[in-house]
């Protein structure tokens, strides 16, 4: 993996190391798009099951066995599945991305929102607001910055689970990476790698600064 087909190091020739920098790049920018429009899609569709809110508990048992399939079923398994239904490419992932990480979302949610205070949905229950109002205006504030934080955190999983899923062609860099892989273009997969973990380290380091930011401020209120 150190060395070109020359023989020398790799180091000792960045551009013919780095030859597909500029496609390298794009697909890796689809790896990051993918994990952000999966992440984004699964906080808007996650579920929180929690029993103080969602009171009628068979629609509780079926949204909390939902979730449990979603985060059960690995999203390599799902990207497979989607990829024999629509081709290959970026939608695929995205879907696969989003159904897993709604399972994962649900159940974090699902765990804060069942130790919030009471007092404020009990509030506006007692002047006549409807069920989306107690939740919107009373439950959601107390934890908001608490669902930004997971969802950030999940966000720098899918980033990583992005590039595993494009093995089985659902978009990203991952399929040039297991092709680069079969091929024993090893100074290839060398310069791939080297390419996504500087930027899940970038990505890891400005989620983190935002999260404890956003816990900062939660801490102060």
């Amino acid at each position: 993996m150190l060395k070109l087909d020359s023989g020398t190091r790799v180091w000792t020739d960045p551009q013919e190391w780095f030859w597909g920098l500029a496609r390298w790049s794009r697909l890796l920018g689809e790896t990051a798009l993918i994990a952000y429009i999966a992440t984004l899609t699964a906080f808007i569709c996650a579920a929180p099951a929690s029993r103080n809110l969602m009171r009628y508990a068979p629609v509780r048992f079926t949204v909390r066995r939902v979730l449990e399939f979603c985060r059960s079923v690995p999203d390599i398994v799902f990207a497979m599945i989607f990829v024999a239904a629509f081709g290959l490419g970026a939608l695929p992932g995205v879907l696969a991305m989003a159904l897993h990480t709604s399972g994962a979302l649900g159940k974090l949610f699902t765990e804060v929102l069942e130790n919030i205070d009471m007092r404020p949905v009990e509030g506006i229950a007692a002047t006549g607001g409807s069920w989306l109002a107690q939740v919107r205006f009373a439950a959601t504030p107390q934890v908001l910055s608490n669902l930004v934080s997971y969802t950030l955190l999940r966000f720098e999983v899918n980033v990583r689970g992005a590039t595993v899923i494009g093995f089985v062609g659902a978009g990203g860099i991952g399929q040039d990476l297991i092709t680069a892989i079969r091929k024993f273009y090893y100074s290839d997969v060398s310069a791939m790698l080297l390419m996504i973990i500087g930027t899940v380290m970038v990505i890891d380091m400005l989620s983190g600064s935002l999260r404890h930011r956003l816990l900062a401020m939660e801490t102060a209120s």
